[in-house]
């Protein structure tokens, strides 16, 4: 085998043309990765009519797409995409590819793994490089990927190192690495592939396609009030869309809240649901499990209310306000109303 290090690829999911916001992120992250490694930044483009796709990849900063065409490409299924891509896994020997933690990802990712055999992460809240020392086995490895994710129900983070076959595998949520700004001078070079499908690859056939809007965007939101568990109840709720109301935000919450019914998962933020990046956040009775501050740590304010001195929540706060959220929210709400 040789030693040269592989390029960095990224899957790129794409619906009608149109380039999934997860893949971009994608191609941020895979470009400070490659930068590091001293490689290439590499665009895995499988679909049909795809020729409006490229331009933007090479903006976000791939400087390679290797492009797919084929009209049993669309729409997706698992078995000839994963069919091409192994082809090409084989051809060129990428050392990381990175997948959206998407139905799409999922159900591609581990099948490609399997057959390559391959290491594979899922749901990364961060992704970085470094050496790695297997202190069981006596080895020592060069610029691995740290691939990190919470793990046992979000009680400790894991840092795992894949010492198997390249490529080192990981699937990401959306939101949870940023989209760098598009570079519009930026150029790159396609690579047109002809896919290698039999009939066997295409025996699954989609009928029909049905898509649900999702009922909320927290991504977009610059104000995202969210309740816990310790709100206490489905009616109590109305105390945290109230505030949200008032301050022109949308409302969020925790698993916790989330598994007890009282609101849809469509609102939940961290490592389960949504990453966001809020100008304010407002935590109302949420404890600050790992895997809920994985998905808003980085807001630019938060604001935590807790009956606990000690939660977790309180680390990550800039403003703790210790106390009963029945009676500080709707205080906060008359002060905020006052100087409107």
């Amino acid at each position: 085998m040789s030693d040269k290090i592989g390029n960095v690829w990224i899957f790129i999911e794409q619906e009608g043309g149109v380039i999934a916001d997860v893949s971009l992120e994608l191609v941020s992250k895979g470009r400070e990765l490659a930068q590091e490694l001293g490689v290439k930044t590499e665009a895995i483009l499988l679909g049909d009519n795809l020729g409006g796709c490229v331009d933007k990849l090479y903006h976000y900063g791939c400087d390679t797409v290797l492009m797919a065409e084929d009209k049993r490409l669309e729409p997706f299924t698992v078995l000839p995409y994963a069919k091409v891509l192994m082809s090409l896994i084989k051809e060129h020997n990428p050392n990381i590819l990175l997948f959206g933690a998407t139905y799409k990802g999922r159900e591609l990712a581990p099948r490609v793994a399997s057959e390559k055999l391959a290491g594979l992460t899922a749901d990364c809240t961060e992704l970085r490089i470094d050496d790695f020392d297997d202190k069981v086995n006596k080895k020592s490895y060069k610029n691995k990927l740290m691939q990190i994710r919470p793990a046992f129900g979000g009680n400790i983070i894991a840092t795992i190192v894949n010492t198997w076959d390249d490529p080192q595998m990981v699937t990401v949520r959306e939101g949870v690495m940023k989209m760098d700004e598009p570079d519009t001078s930026r150029k790159g070079k396609l690579i047109k592939v002809i896919p290698e499908i039999s009939t066997e690859d295409t025996i699954i056939k989609v009928i029909e396609r049905i898509r649900e809007e999702k009922a909320v965007n927290l991504k977009a939101a610059p104000v995202i009030v969210a309740g816990g568990y310790g709100v206490g109840s489905a009616d109590n709720f109305k105390l945290i869309s109230d505030l949200a109301e008032a301050l022109g935000g949308e409302v969020g919450a925790s698993r916790a809240a989330v598994d007890a019914g009282w609101i849809d998962h469509d609102h939940q933020v961290g490592q389960t649901g949504v990453t966001v990046r809020p100008k304010l956040y407002i935590a109302c009775g949420i404890s600050g499990s790992i895997q809920h501050r994985a998905g808003m740590d980085e807001s630019k304010k938060i604001i935590a209310i807790n009956t606990d001195p000690d939660a977790p929540i309180f680390s990550v706060a800039h403003y703790s306000i210790v106390g009963d959220l029945n009676v500080v929210i709707p205080k906060m709400i008359k002060a905020f109303k006052a100087k409107v």
